[in-house]
């Protein structure tokens, strides 16, 4: 049966967001109060700064690799499972990657694949020791997940320290051997200019941003137009029912996480292929753990996460304006908090809210009946 849309359901479904962003604004102002800071004046501050096209980009540029991993944790959601591990395996996946494709030189097309293949592979295999434990043993992934983030962490800086790294002659930074040109991914700044932007400072988008924008397409894909994708959603309504109705639930299982870990292996590679052509000790962190506020943020939804995923590369890029002025620039991680966390309530809230609407229609429909 489709869904009726009214105008009680839109304005329901859009009251969440509102109030969840307004509290997160509320909150934040009263900690630049406590401060002694105008929360006008930095919020005007942060969308001018936010908002000029070398800041845009970067944006951009955040939101495709926070839009992968958050990819990731919202499969193993739509399975009722919790894949914590993001961060390891995204880790993982760009350190296997960058070393394995150091050592060959292939047509760009084939050796940009060939990494893409490394990485995934790597950060599925990594997310296979979850799976594996949860349907043979029956421990709790969530528990797992945490587990193999600090084993990962370790791993990959014991791998590079003594396995990995290039030694360079004067510099105390570990890293691998440069990948060939032949596995460079030009960024977008010619077509910028064919638009009439020119002068970008720090260069364009990232040219593998369409990497991310197909990785959403086929999570779209998978999860609503495939017999797999209603498995996986009626798996996380209810194993029970799904396994009565025929879902294997321990294939399930091991299926999503995979899924799950190939597309946390490949989060990193947008930086790694378009900026900076090795893995270093100083390569990004945090990306897996951030990947899961904005899956929360953006109700498990392709288009919701893209949203959220921009919203917190926003948040991040224009608060770096906050340190020139003096405010610390932490004030963009409590909005971030706070609007995940708002946003969580307001949607039980709002959900209890319609059921409960419904309950009433329908005991209206039966007395009248």
């Amino acid at each position: 049966m489709m869904r009726r849309f009214s105008p009680q359901s839109i304005a329901l479904s859009l009251t969440a967001p509102f109030v969840a962003a307004v509290f997160g604004l509320g909150v934040s102002s009263i900690a630049l109060v406590i401060t002694h800071h105008s929360p006008i004046d930095v919020f005007r501050s942060m969308w001018s700064y936010g908002t000029e096209i070398g800041s845009l980009i970067e944006m951009v540029n955040l939101a495709s690799v926070y839009y992968l991993a958050a990819l990731a944790v919202a499969i193993t959601f739509k399975a009722g499972l919790f894949n914590i591990g993001v961060e390891s395996q995204l880790r993982l996946g760009a350190l296997f990657a960058a070393w394995l494709g150091a050592m060959v030189t292939l047509p760009r097309v084939f050796h940009v694949l060939f990494i893409l293949i490394i990485a995934a592979t790597v950060g599925a295999g990594w997310a296979s020791i979850a799976a594996y434990l949860k349907v043979k043993r029956g421990v709790s992934e969530v528990i797992t997940t945490i587990m193999l983030n600090s084993i990962g962490g370790a791993l990959s800086a014991y791998l590079l320290s003594q396995h990995f790294q290039m030694v360079v002659v004067g510099s105390n930074n570990l890293t691998t051997k440069p990948l060939p040109e032949s596995a460079w991914i030009p960024d977008l700044l010619p077509w910028l200019a064919k638009l009439g932007i020119e002068d970008v400072p720090g260069g364009g988008p990232y040219g593998l941003v369409f990497l991310s924008i197909a990785a959403g397409v086929l999570y779209w894909f998978i999860v609503n137009r495939t017999r797999f994708g209603f498995d996986l959603r009626a798996s996380g309504a209810s194993s029970t029912a799904a396994a009565v109705s025929g879902v294997h639930p321990k294939r399930m299982i091991v299926t999503s996480m995979l899924l799950s870990g190939a597309f946390a292996g490949v989060a990193m590679m947008p930086v790694l292929l378009g900026e900076s052509h090795a893995y270093t000790l100083g390569f990004r962190g945090g990306v897996g753990f951030t990947g899961i506020a904005i899956a929360l943020l953006g109700r498990n939804n392709a288009s919701g996460i893209a949203v959220s995923a921009l919203l917190f590369g926003f948040l991040e890029v224009s608060a770096r304006i906050l340190e020139l002025d003096g405010i610390a620039t932490e004030i963009y991680v409590i909005m971030q908090g706070v609007i995940v966390l708002r946003q969580v309530a307001a949607y039980e809230i709002v959900r209890r809210y319609r059921e409960t609407l419904q309950a009433r229609a329908l005991a209206k429909a039966q007395v009248a009946a």
